[in-house]
């Protein structure tokens, strides 16, 4: 588990509540399928999401460069005040949740222990596929994730560079604008989409999975793909859910969920310049439009990185 806390730390519920936003960070886009999950279940509460867009994808680069970019948005956040971090991006897990959890002053929590919980509440011949970016399998993160809540569970790893270039660019087509998303695929689901898929599937197609856990946030804009490649007897899920009520677990022991009531105010900020493509495909995923939504500098992040 992403461990920020223990019960001796936990705060008395107060009778006011903490309305103050949950931040939210993502390499780009793909994190808006854990603030949907959020929204959905914590209807409550505000949400802050970064999305650094311009720097996405994170999965070819260095650890180094990595960990710098989540510290840069976990800053940035922590001074806008927000009471807890979500970091939606499994790369950006794999590489800092921990260096943030100890540099940051506000809880953080990662999506790659809740990936691995479901992976372990689904799989029944243990033996468990991740399909991720370079960064994450190459990190051994859900192996390990994943061994330590179940030591004989036989962990394959499948790298899939390409799936987040396919959803961004996708997305920058616009041809998510006359679509509503679901989880079964929608524009994501083409003949060309599906021979990639395969073809990157390849490696634990013929493995005896019988779960493959989606460890990367813009993979399940691919569900569809993805179920149709590897079989109906493999059963797929991806960290969202799992999130959500880890995040809920920690408001609620620490007092800080929202005063029931209370009209959520979503914000969003990028790094992107185009901010009206960032807005439209962003509420495609999201579920709902992007009402607020800012441009945020690279030297403003690196600033906060060097302070």
């Amino acid at each position: 588990m992403d461990d920020v806390m223990d019960e001796s730390r936990a705060c008395a519920p107060g009778p006011t509540g903490d309305n103050r936003p949950i931040g939210v960070f993502d390499s780009g886009l793909g994190g808006l399928t854990v603030a949907r999950s959020i929204a959905t279940a914590l209807t409550h509460e505000s949400i802050y999401y970064v999305g650094d867009t311009k720097r996405c994808p994170y999965g070819p680069r260095t650890e180094h460069e990595v960990r710098s970019f989540a510290l840069q948005a976990g800053r940035w956040l922590e001074a806008h005040d927000v009471k807890i971090i979500v970091i939606a991006c499994n790369t950006a897990t794999a590489a800092a949740l921990s260096v943030a959890q100890q540099t940051l002053n506000v809880p953080v929590i990662g999506v790659i222990a809740p990936g691995a919980r479901a992976a372990i509440n689904t799989t029944r011949t243990r033996k468990v596929g991740v399909l991720a970016t370079e960064l994450t399998v190459r990190s051994g993160a859900y192996t390990r994730a994943i061994q330590n809540l179940d030591a004989g569970v036989d962990v394959y790893g499948c790298p899939a560079p390409s799936f987040v270039d396919i959803v961004e660019r996708e997305l920058a087509t616009g041809a998510h604008l006359q679509e509503r998303w679901l989880e079964s695929g929608d524009i994501f689901d083409t003949p060309d989409i599906r021979a990639e898929v395969a073809r990157t599937l390849t490696p634990i197609a013929d493995t005896e999975v019988d779960t493959v856990v989606l460890g990367c946030t813009h993979f399940p804009l691919l569900a569809g793909p993805i179920r149709h490649a590897l079989g109906a007897g493999v059963r797929v899920v991806s960290s969202a859910e799992e999130t959500t009520r880890e995040l809920t677990d920690i408001l609620q022991r620490r007092g800080q969920l929202a005063a029931e009531g209370v009209e959520p105010q979503h914000r969003f900020a990028t790094t992107s310049d185009n901010l009206a493509a960032f807005a439209a495909a962003g509420s495609f995923i999201f579920g709902q439009p992007l009402k607020s939504i800012e441009h945020v500098d690279l030297p403003e992040l690196e600033r906060l990185y060097r302070r």
